[in-house]
């Protein structure tokens, strides 16, 4: 999931203690398991967040909850590889 939030980078912290917290109350089938932060170039903070979710349903209400941010888009990841992979 890519987002664009409407805080600063600096409030990112509190952003991510309140998605725990919405998760815990009311997403257990949701699990957070990372996130890429960056602040593009006109300032704004924005997150490429990995989570497992049973349906993009679920994680997008999650998201509404949470406010403060839209979300840009959403994939499901096919599979993961790393350079270790590609061995020369």
């Amino acid at each position: 999931m890519v987002r664009t939030f409407d805080v600063s980078e600096e409030e990112m912290p509190e952003v991510g203690r309140r998605s725990n917290e919405v998760i815990e109350g009311g997403y257990p089938q949701i699990v957070w398991e990372h996130s890429h932060v960056v602040v593009n170039d006109e300032g704004k903070v924005m997150t490429y967040c990995v989570y497992e979710s049973p349906d993009e349903e679920t994680v997008r209400n999650h998201a509404q909850e949470l406010g403060k941010h839209t979300v840009d888009v959403v994939h499901e990841i096919a599979g993961d590889v790393s350079p270790s992979d590609f061995p020369t």
